[in-house]
């Protein structure tokens, strides 16, 4: 099987993102980027399936995490602190962590217009 197969084809593609649940990081981690960029909207169907399977992870995704929180689009450092940062049971790695921090306290303007911040401060529970 090729390993892109594993990548939904659209927002409705919820059968294939299921099928993600049977690989480990190993079997999958040349199509990481493709994955996480399902979570840019998490409003999209397929993205609360794919977002569960990369939470599962998580422990092997620090270095897409922090280029996504560095990164210049807002929508996305939102969605990706409300799957990594809210919604999943697995602590945030400290590299991360750190970056979450810098924005919940230091917003640069892109991020607050966006309520990044918000989403930072609800992360950390403060």
């Amino acid at each position: 099987m090729n390993v892109k197969d594993l990548i939904p084809k659209d927002k409705l593609d919820i059968e294939t993102a299921e099928r993600l649940k049977q690989y480990s990081y190993e079997e999958i981690k040349s199509i990481i980027p493709d994955l996480l960029e399902w979570i840019q909207d998490m409003n999209w169907p397929v993205a609360r399936t794919v977002a569960e399977y990369l939470t599962s992870i998580s422990e092997n995704l620090t270095t897409e995490i922090v280029e996504i929180l560095n990164g210049k689009d807002e929508m996305w450092k939102y969605w990706t602190i409300g799957v990594f940062g809210i919604h999943s049971e697995k602590p945030m790695n400290p590299k991360v962590l750190e970056i979450v921090n810098r924005i919940a306290h230091y917003p640069n303007p892109a991020e607050k217009e966006c309520e990044v911040d918000k989403q930072a401060i609800r992360a950390l529970g403060i």
